[in-house]
């Protein structure tokens, strides 16, 4: 990615913006979270192993700040979670869970005790999904039968409320608590602020939608992916022309109406296909610097004013309207991963590989 100021200056924008948001209202630290935090601290000491996970979109600004409190816990580990998790890493991350347990068990010479792994980490970073696919993968690796108890799981933060324990082992028996997510009660570094807004680990609704696709915009035209979506330059328009051509020859009333649902649904490949091509078109017709701040905020309000007709939002909305629409879509591709995958974070080299 290119190196530029321009981003920090957006970045840093944003992030202040949400702060004054969170000063006004509630912000991301509730009495939910506060009690959270304290059962947690409570509970951190008493368990076998720690699990922290982390945002691979953001391995350094997710930290789990909490754990700085706990110093001494030895039996810890990082395990970056949202990098396209297949089963296949799943199993890896379960075999490399209980290599860890097999060897608490014969340090401590109790070979069927019960062993407790706590997962915590910030809001949105995936542990209820984790903690879903590791105790299904345990129970049917046991042959245990059953019904399965599985954790809330949704792109909200904030929707995990207790903690839940679930089982994951046999022989010894492996127990996975699943925690809330935990942000630091101020969050005093604009840049951090703004990348755990973006990738949703602070609730939307602090800033506006269209401030955070500029910001996603930002990292994206600094980057070469755009590149590689040369092959859907023009094509798109042109099959989605024919589409809804043939739309006027559909004789059932319903039958057009799911049609046309169909070609709003901005989840569809042909729509997202369409809205790459789009920004391919826009950045390489370009003229401008995209290093100057000034340049970059023209090339970012191209690209939203074309997208409207790549998510073929309907005309007449207004402004406003057509800014949240082509925002809230837009956000929704990057966070599924749809437009590519970006590190918000500027790595060491000596950082690990993922599980």
């Amino acid at each position: 990615m290119a190196t530029s100021s321009t981003p920090s200056r957006i970045t840093r924008k944003i992030g202040i913006a949400v702060k004054k948001a969170a000063s006004r209202n509630k912000g991301w630290y509730d009495l939910h979270m506060a009690t959270a935090s304290g059962a947690i601290a409570q509970r951190l000491p008493l368990v076998d192993l720690v699990a922290e996970i982390r945002d691979a979109r953001i391995p350094l600004s997710s930290e789990y700040e909490l754990l700085r409190d706990f110093p001494a816990l030895s039996k810890r580990f990082v395990v970056m979670n949202k990098i396209d998790l297949a089963d296949q890493t799943q199993v890896k991350l379960l075999n490399f869970i209980q290599a860890q347990v097999r060897g608490l068990c014969k340090a401590n010479h109790h070979a069927s005790e019960t062993i407790t792994i706590m997962l915590v980490g910030i809001p949105n970073v995936g542990k209820s999904a984790l903690a879903n696919s590791l105790h299904q993968m345990g129970r049917i690796s046991a042959a245990e039968k059953g019904r399965l108890k599985h954790a809330t799981v949704s792109p909200q933060p904030g929707e995990t409320k207790d903690i839940s324990s679930f089982k994951i082992g046999s022989h010894p028996n492996i127990y996975l608590l699943d925690t809330p997510g935990i942000l630091p009660r101020m969050i005093h570094d604009a840049e951090l602020c703004s990348k755990l807004v973006l990738t949703g680990a602070i609730r939307d609704g602090l800033i506006e939608q269209k401030e955070l696709a500029r910001y996603f915009l930002t990292i994206l035209n600094l980057s070469d992916r755009y590149k590689k979506w040369a092959k859907f330059s023009a094509h798109e328009d042109r099959l989605l022309s024919f589409i809804e051509h043939k739309e006027g020859s559909i004789s059932s009333k319903l039958e057009m109406r799911q049609k046309k649902q169909h070609m709003m649904d901005h989840t569809q490949d042909l729509i997202v296909n369409n809205v790459r091509g789009t920004i391919f078109d826009t950045i390489s017709c370009f003229d401008g610097n995209i290093e100057l701040e000034e340049d970059m905020i023209k090339l970012m309000e191209a690209e939203l004013v074309a997208l409207r007709e790549a998510f073929r939002v309907p005309q007449g909305l207004g402004e406003y309207v057509y800014n949240r629409v082509v925002g809230v879509k837009l956000l929704d591709l990057y966070r599924t991963g749809r437009l590519g995958h970006y590190t918000l974070d500027a790595l060491p080299l000596t950082l690990h590989h993922p599980l």
